[in-house]
């Protein structure tokens, strides 16, 4: 578990708002947004997202379904156009991507948790809601504020 991951999970858990993931995420540099991109596309992998997830996390998003990101995760086998959708390169579509790939995972954990998890589970990422500040590491150490750590993903 790194910052990186416990902050994508917060934003796809409804823990933070998306106001500040696009805010974490443009504080960022090109190859930094890069590899989040990527390191979410894999998180979504592990989810287990389907092709059915499309048309929800496209709303959930706030794209319209002629957006690049939209379009390329509604059409041929979803894993292959998640990587698309990772690699997209203007920085309008990047912030697409970001808002769209957190919400697949939103759905897609969602779904994962309730039908494997529900009688609790050993997952960290599923146990950050039990933590009081979200602003607190495990055993108490601080967490810095995402802001605080634009600059190196963790």
């Amino acid at each position: 578990m790194n910052e990186r991951d416990v902050l994508l999970n917060e934003f796809a858990q409804g823990l933070r708002p998306m106001s500040e993931g696009i805010a974490w995420f443009d504080g960022l540099r090109q190859e930094e947004r890069s590899e989040v991109l990527l390191f979410l596309r894999h998180h979504c992998v592990q989810a287990r997202v389907v092709a059915e997830d499309a048309p929800e996390s496209i709303r959930r998003a706030g794209l319209r379904p002629t957006h690049t990101p939209a379009v390329l995760i509604s059409r041929g086998r979803i894993d292959e156009q998640q990587g698309k959708v990772a690699g997209l390169a203007p920085l309008d579509e990047r912030r697409k991507a970001f808002r769209l790939l957190i919400a697949l995972l939103s759905i897609a954990d969602r779904r994962r948790r309730d039908r494997f998890c529900s009688d609790g589970c050993g997952h960290w990422w599923h146990q950050l809601s039990q933590v009081s500040d979200p602003y607190q590491g495990e055993k108490g150490t601080a967490r810095p504020h995402p802001r605080a750590c634009a600059r190196g993903i963790r």
